[in-house]
């Protein structure tokens, strides 16, 4: 049983992490293992995913005065919560990976920047691209009209190299 302390400790925490996270996620855990939670909770670790099994009470004083306080009425049953703490899709892609190899994780809720979604969500956010990926991609979209450029623009003169090198084959050829 936990004290009144270690419930304050445990409501102040999820209330922190909670008002920084740009996504947070719902699950019910019935039927995992404790070597099934232990493995989940190594790949949210690994993820820089903040996830935490809290009663629902606990749950819903935690998320009262943050973003996420719309998911207060979704709380029934035993669920653990999943917060992105890096970027807005890793929480996502921990609990949608988890979830193919163990069909007892099953999603209840989605929150986006505090907005709730449909909990089918979890898999258009699992797919979104890392800040890295996102980034790599706005480069290649910005370097590819400079490179044709520079193609464009070499493109006479490696014809004049070519064109010359022909001429001087057919006249030592003839």
């Amino acid at each position: 049983m936990l004290t009144l302390e270690q419930k304050k400790v445990i409501v102040s925490e999820v209330a922190e992490v909670a008002s920084k996270a740009p996504t947070a996620i719902a699950a019910e855990y019935i039927g995992l293992t404790v070597a099934d939670m232990t493995r989940l909770r190594q790949e949210a670790r690994e993820a820089g995913v903040y996830v935490r099994v809290v009663r629902n009470t606990l749950a819903k004083r935690a998320l009262a005065d943050t973003p996420y306080a719309s998911m207060q009425d979704g709380l029934v049953g035993p669920l653990l919560l999943a917060f992105s703490q890096e970027d807005h899709a890793s929480a996502a892609r921990v609990i949608r990976d988890f979830s193919k190899k163990n069909d007892k994780l099953v999603v209840k809720q989605v929150a986006l920047e505090g907005k709730l979604l449909d909990a089918s969500a979890v898999e258009t956010l699992a797919n979104l691209p890392t800040y890295e990926e996102a980034v790599s991609k706005l480069m290649a979209v910005m370097i590819a009209p400079v490179s044709q450029l520079a193609r464009t623009l070499a493109a006479p003169h490696a014809k004049l190299v070519r064109t010359v090198a022909a001429v001087k084959e057919q006249k030592e050829a003839a």
